[in-house]
This record gives C-alpha cells, sequence and structure tokens, in this order.
C-alpha cells in the first residue's frame, strides 16, 4: 500500500506541476536545490541514480536521458518526502522567481511607465506569499526599485525604507494612490514617513509583537502622487510660478495671494476628476483630512513642520457636493508649495533650486460622531527625545508627549491661552505645576472638533463639549474639582455632573497602555531610523493611530557649559533657571526688544500686527548680523495679546529668542517643545531661553533694555511710530565696545546674559 500512496503523491505533483509547464527547468531545478539543502539527496547521488537506471534498462547515456530520469526521480523524491503544502510553497517560489525577474526588468527601465510596473508588481503578488521567499538580494534589488520609483528616491530614506518595507507592502500601497497618466510622481515625505513607520512597527516577514498588533493602526489612506501636481501645472500653464521663489521676499508675499487666485480658477482633467470621485465613493460620508506630502516634506533632518497646507473636510452630502469641496481643498494644499514660509525655510536650508512637487495623503480623520462633533478622544505629538527636563528624575531618552483632548491641531501649534499635557513619559504623572490652581490655570479649555452640521472646522469650549457630548471616556481625560480639591474620577461610571471639569488625562496615563506603548512605539521606530523621530498620532477606541513620523533634526549637543560666576552686577542683562538646550551664543551686535509691558498696553490688533511686521522688517535688516530677539509671552502665538504673532520666516535669522513673562502678568510662555514652530528653532539652530523676571532666581536688566539708545528709525522705516514698543540697540555702541554673550547650562540648570569684550 505505501507504493501507491506514494504513487498517488507523485501524481498530485505532476497535476501542480503541468499547470505551469513553462517553468518546468525552474521548478525542477528549484526542487533538486530543496533535496540537496535538506540532506535527503545531492545532485551527484541522483546522477548515480540516473546513470544505474539507464543501465539497468539498456538505454543509452544521453544528456536528454539523464534530464528526464533525473527529473523524474527529483520528483519522487520531492513528493514523498514534503508535505503537501511545502510543494505549493516551492512550486509557487519558481512561479515568483520568474515574476521577480520581468519585475525588476520593468523597474528598473527608464522608460516604463507607473502602470506598466504596477501590472508587474501585480502579477508577482497574485502568487500566494507562503513560508518561502525569493533571495534577499533579488527582494532588496526590487525593493529598492520600487521604493525609488514610487515613495522617494532620497537615498537616506531608501537605504532604511528597503529593510522593512516589502514588494507586497508596495503592493498595497499602490492599490490606493491615484497617479498621472502623463506625468510621473512620487508619494512625498509625508506619505514615506508614515508607510515606513508603520512597517517598522508590524513588518509582515519578521516575528510579530502581539502588543503592537492589538493596539496600532493608521487611518483609511489614499495617495495622490507628484504627477497629479505636475499634470495639474501642465493643463493650466502655471509652470511661470516656479521663478517665483527667486523673487525678493517681499514679492514673494506680496504675490502669494495671486497665486492662490490662480489655482483657484484651475482644472484639472476629466479623468483624474474620475479618480477623485472613485476615492470619495470608497471614503463614503466620513471626515478626511487632505494632507500635504510634497518631496522634500519630512526629509531626513528637515521636517518642513507646518510648512505646508492640510485641509480638514467634514466630507458630508451628495457626491457632486464632496467632490466640488474636495477639488477646493487639493487646490489650496496644490498653492501652499509657493507659499513664502516654505520658499523661505528651503532657502534657509540650501533646497532653493530643488524643483519642489506635491504630493497628497487622503486620510479618514480618526475619531467618532457625537451629536454634531467628530473628533477623536486624544491626539498629539511624540518625541523620542525629551528636550524638556524641568526635574531631574525625568530620562531624556523616554520621550515626551503633547496631549490633546480631540482633534491635534492644538498639539502642535501655539494657539490661544490654551495649553496641552505635556507628559515625561519616564514619569507620566510628574507635571511642572505643583498646586491645583496651576493645574487648572495650565489645563486644556478649548477642544477643536469637526461640525459636521456646520460643514467646517470649529473650535469649542471643553466644559460645554463634554456636557453636551457625554463622552465615554472622559474617565480617562478629566480631573474633577469640588470643594476646593482636583482629583481623578473614582470609578468609571462615575457621575462627572456635580462638579467642574478640567483635562489632565490622569487615567490615561495611569490605568491604560498608552504610556507603556509610546515608550514602546518611539524606542523602535527611533532605533531603526538610527535618529530621534516625532511621530503625530491620534488614541481613540482605545487604539494607537500612526498620523505622521518623521525623522528630526538633531542640536550638536554641548559638553558641560561653564556659567561664569564672575560677572560684574552692572554687566549681567539678565539670568534665568529656565531653557531646553545647553548653548553659547557670543558676540552678539544687537538686541531686538519688545517691550512686554508697552506691547500690552497696544489696544489695538492693528497695532499688534504692526509690531509683528516691524520683527520681520529688522529680521531682513539685521540678517548676517548676530543678533538676539527678545519679547513678551509666546513669540509665534496665534493670540496677539499673548505673544508676537510671527511665522518662521519672521525671526529666522536671529541667534537666539527670548521669551519674557512676568508673574503679574496673565499668561507665561509656553512650554514650546513639540510645536512646529519649536522645531523650526532647532533646525535653524536658534537657541532659546524664557526669562521670568519676578521670580527671585532669575533676572532682567529692564532699565538697559528701557534706556538704551535704540536704531528702530534707521533699521525698520516706517514703524518710527512704535519706538516705544520696539527697541533695536547696538550693543558696542551701548556698552563701550562690548557684546553680548549668552551662556546656558540645562544639567543645573542656570543661563545668563552678560556684556564684555568680542571674543
Amino acid at each position: 500500500m505505501s507504493e501507491y500512496r506514494d504513487l498517488l503523491k507523485v501524481y498530485r505533483l505532476l497535476k501542480k506541476k503541468i499547470q505551469f509547464a513553462h517553468l518546468g527547468d525552474l521548478i525542477s531545478a528549484t526542487f533538486q536545490d530543496v533535496l540537496e539543502k535538506r540532506g535527503i539527496v545531492s545532485r551527484e547521488e541522483l546522477l548515480g541514480m540516473t546513470v544505474e537506471e539507464l543501465n539497468r534498462e539498456g538505454l543509452p547515456d544521453t544528456e536528454e536521458n539523464r534530464r528526464e530520469y533525473s527529473e523524474a526521480l527529483s520528483d519522487y523524491f520531492f513528493a514523498t518526502r514534503l508535505s503537501p503544502c511545502e510543494i505549493e510553497d516551492y512550486i509557487n517560489l519558481a512561479r515568483k522567481r520568474e515574476k521577480a525577474q520581468t519585475l525588476s526588468i520593468i523597474a528598473n527601465r527608464d522608460q516604463a511607465s507607473s502602470m506598466e510596473i504596477y501590472e508587474a508588481l501585480r502579477e508577482f503578488c497574485d502568487i500566494p506569499m507562503g513560508e518561502v521567499y525569493i533571495s534577499p538580494e533579488e527582494a532588496t534589488g526590487i525593493r529598492v526599485a520600487l521604493i525609488s520609483r514610487f515613495i522617494s528616491s532620497q537615498l537616506p530614506f531608501v537605504g532604511l525604507a528597503k529593510k522593512h518595507i516589502t514588494i507586497r507592502d508596495m503592493d498595497l500601497v499602490l492599490r490606493r494612490c491615484l497617479w498621472s497618466r502623463k506625468r510621473p510622481g512620487k508619494l512625498g515625505g509625508k506619505a514615506a514617513g508614515m508607510i515606513l513607520a508603520l512597517k517598522i512597527l508590524l513588518p509582515i516577514l519578521e516575528k510579530h509583537d502581539a502588543e503592537l498588533e492589538e493596539y496600532i493602526r493608521v487611518p483609511d489612506t489614499w495617495y495622490l502622487n507628484s504627477g497629479v501636481f505636475s499634470e495639474f501645472l501642465d493643463r493650466n500653464n502655471l509652470y511661470l510660478f516656479h521663478t517665483h521663489k527667486y523673487k525678493d521676499r517681499e514679492e514673494i508675499e506680496a504675490e502669494f495671494q495671486h497665486i492662490e487666485e490662480k489655482f483657484r480658477s484651475a482644472t484639472f482633467s476629466s479623468e483624474v476628476v474620475d479618480g477623485f470621485r472613485k476615492i470619495l465613493e470608497e471614503i463614503g460620508e466620513h471626515p478626511i483630512i487632505i494632507r500635504s506630502s510634497s518631496l522634500l516634506e519630512d526629509s531626513f533632518g528637515l521636517a518642513f513642520s507646518g510648512k505646508y497646507l492640510s485641509v480638514f473636510l467634514t466630507n458630508q452630502g451628495d457626491i457632486e457636493t464632496r467632490l466640488e469641496q474636495f477639488i477646493n481643498g487639493l487646490k489650496q494644499v496644490f498653492a501652499s508649495t509657493f507659499g513664502p514660509d516654505p520658499i523661505l525655510y528651503r532657502l534657509d536650508h540650501d533646497l532653493i533650486d530643488y524643483d519642489e512637487r506635491m504630493a497628497m495623503v487622503v486620510q479618514k480623520v480618526v475619531g467618532r460622531r457625537f451629536g454634531d462633533y467628530f473628533f477623536p478622544f486624544v491626539a498629539g505629538v511624540l518625541f523620542s527625545q525629551n528636550v524638556y527636563t524641568w526635574n531631574q528624575r525625568i530620562k531624556k531618552e523616554d520621550g515626551l508627549a503633547r496631549l490633546v483632548f480631540g482633534l491635534g491641531t492644538r498639539a502642535v501649534d501655539r494657539v490661544s491661552s490654551d495649553y496641552p499635557r505635556i507628559v515625561p513619559l519616564s514619569h507620566p504623572l510628574l507635571r511642572p505645576e505643583m498646586t491645583s490652581s496651576q493645574i487648572k490655570k495650565y489645563s486644556q479649555k478649548n477642544v477643536d472638533v469637526l461640525n459636521l452640521k456646520k460643514g467646517c472646522f470649529e473650535t469649542v469650549d471643553f466644559t460645554t463639549l463634554a456636557a453636551e457630548t457625554k463622552h465615554p471616556d472622559l474617565f480617562y481625560a478629566v480631573s474633577v474639582e469640588k470643594d476646593g480639591y482636583l482629583s481623578a474620577p473614582y470609578f468609571v461610571n462615575q457621575d462627572l455632573s456635580r462638579g467642574q471639569l478640567f483635562v489632565t488625562f490622569e487615567h490615561l496615563l495611569s490605568r491604560t497602555q498608552f504610556v507603556e506603548l509610546a515608550k514602546k512605539v518611539l524606542s523602535r521606530v527611533s532605533a531603526a531610523y538610527g535618529r530621534p523621530v516625532d511621530m503625530e498620532f491620534a488614541w481613540d477606541g482605545n487604539k494607537f493611530y500612526i498620523l505622521q513620523c518623521r525623522a528630526l533634526s538633531t542640536r550638536k549637543e554641548l559638553g558641560k557649559v561653564t556659567i561664569p560666576t564672575d560677572v560684574p552686577d552692572e554687566k549681567i542683562l539678565f539670568t534665568t533657571h529656565s531653557g531646553f538646550f545647553n548653548s553659547v551664543v557670543e558676540n552678539l551686535e544687537y538686541i531686538v526688544y519688545v517691550d512686554p509691558r508697552a506691547y500690552d498696553a497696544l489696544d489695538n490688533f492693528e497695532d499688534k500686527m504692526a509690531v509683528a511686521g516691524a520683527v520681520n522688517a529688522l529680521n531682513k535688516h539685521l540678517a548676517g548680523k548676530r543678533f538676539v530677539l527678545m519679547g513678551p509671552g509666546r513669540w509665534g502665538s496665534s493670540d496677539i495679546n499673548l505673544g508676537v504673532r510671527v511665522t518662521y520666516s519672521s525671526i529666522n535669522k536671529t541667534r537666539l529668542l527670548m521669551e519674557i513673562a512676568f508673574t503679574k502678568d496673565d499668561s507665561t510662555p509656553e512650554v514650546s517643545c513639540g510645536t512646529h514652530f519649536f522645531q523650526d528653532l532647532v533646525e535653524a539652530d536658534i537657541a532659546i531661553v524664557s526669562v521670568f523676571p519676578d521670580d527671585p532666581d532669575s533676572n532682567l536688566n529692564e532699565s538697559f533694555l528701557l534706556d538704551a539708545p535704540s536704531l528702530l528709525a534707521e533699521t525698520a522705516p516706517g514703524y518710527e511710530k512704535y519706538g516705544q514698543t520696539v527697541r533695536v540697540i547696538h550693543v558696542p555702541s551701548a556698552c563701550e565696545g562690548d557684546y553680548l554673550h549668552v551662556y546656558l547650562d540645562m544639567n543645573t540648570p542656570k543661563g545668563i546674559g552678560f556684556f564684555s569684550p568680542y571674543k
């Protein structure tokens, strides 16, 4: 009976082989390789058996007879010694080798279209993956070709991505990609970072982490490659704007409104519009965000944080209404390619000559609907390196989180008189605020949501939102004030309507997997990148959604900074116990001082915006000089009452940015680490320091700043009216030839600014 069973096994194998008769030689060679590697029978032994059988049957020892008998013997051994699943895998391996060779040739052919490559990729991926794979070197070659063609050709990214993004991963990505049939393109940096982070954490071919598989998600995502942008420019004759970046800053700013108007009136081809419609039909009536994903964006060390536009859409109503809103949103993001901020940022980083192209990421917004509102439970940004170590117990390497209730926009931008929860992941319940009154003051007051009824992005009061929505996870988000005490809820179903609620996230940090999961995610991804990373995320329904991931620019870490202790009091401009990095900034020739008290006294919007205009003008005039920019509260705040509303391009030439807060003020400089504004300063190597003049351990020589001669009229013509608010001091002229020197030691922490001769 055993002979009959063996005969049946051989018959079944031959039935499988005959389906792929054109691969007969390749399958046989594969079988013989496996038999030899497993020690079942070697090629020499097969040859000996073959010759013996030919002699026994009196057949001539020809090449053809040898091949026929050798193949029959290898089929017999393969059929009788391997399981049916293994046989299936190795036949499919031969098929994959054939398709891989074809894919490799097409993917590396310069003239191959995206569709030709994709069709070859689909043919490869239509073969079951199984447990046996093509050789690592063959797979790597194809990965590199696909990643370089469709995602990014930046060598640092390709070198990392080829280790984690597989051929089949590329197939899944491209299934949701819309590309132009007329122009080639890539998915861009934002898409690249998100895809890579996911594959580092959830690899197809490596050992799976059960915890990460349970919690890690990405939103449903579609991609528009940069070829769509190129075709759009071609169709509407918008290539004229490529010279826009070489104009003077004033022209760039003045003409951008005209560019936006031209983009609004431009059109897409019917073929591309049909692609948009198909995407929206797949998404359905679910809120979406259109994210920029330019070719330069999220580069290693250059994050372009917040430089290009992202647009939220509630995406409600009939398909044609949604399509019109979608197209308008796309045009806004496309136009932002030519905005002043990204162009000046590129100029600062020697990227102005790069032919920047814009791709898009279209994602379902993470969250749930509550009445008219749609938002996630928590969103924010994670950093693998914590630069805000206000307590010596905090471990820098464990990372930092900025958390907000609702959409994460309030976590990455400096907004109004509101505060995210800053979490050192090494000690998540540790916070800089000591008292209940401080915790209440520096807690989140407003929530960003999507109003589905009105069809718009909206900011609502947290207390009102909590009462209206009765969010089921409030237990994890709030602390309750009752009888003067602030405490987290005692149990999940506790009635929270009897006290005032404040966003603290105490139970999220102490009673869920969030903190340990965040640390694991950051550790894995930053280790793979070999450098610090940040990650925008949402947490909803007890799942962790990756929204964006990028490698961060890092400052050159100074060793120990020795703070001078022998500086005469009359030579000290300021002392402080607050900052983020060890820094030494010497030979500062100019001080631009925005007097906090005078700024606060300005009683209308126009005057405060004019101060921002003066700072902008001074930033340009003093470019190439070494100067410090000192001013009230939060530089870059969207609330002009809390600080001067400037963007990166208005402060990018300073060497040191100081934020000044008086305790009698109703505000204090926000801990800005984690915001796009903060990351811009890090990348530009601009030192950052906060000074609290009324703190007994700090000092600011206001009299010098107010009494020294000011050069505002000479350096910023047209802004003389604001001479009492904005002062420009030439330090050597005011200090008998001395310059300003600043030393910041974050290990102590201490800092000092003092006047002494040029070094």
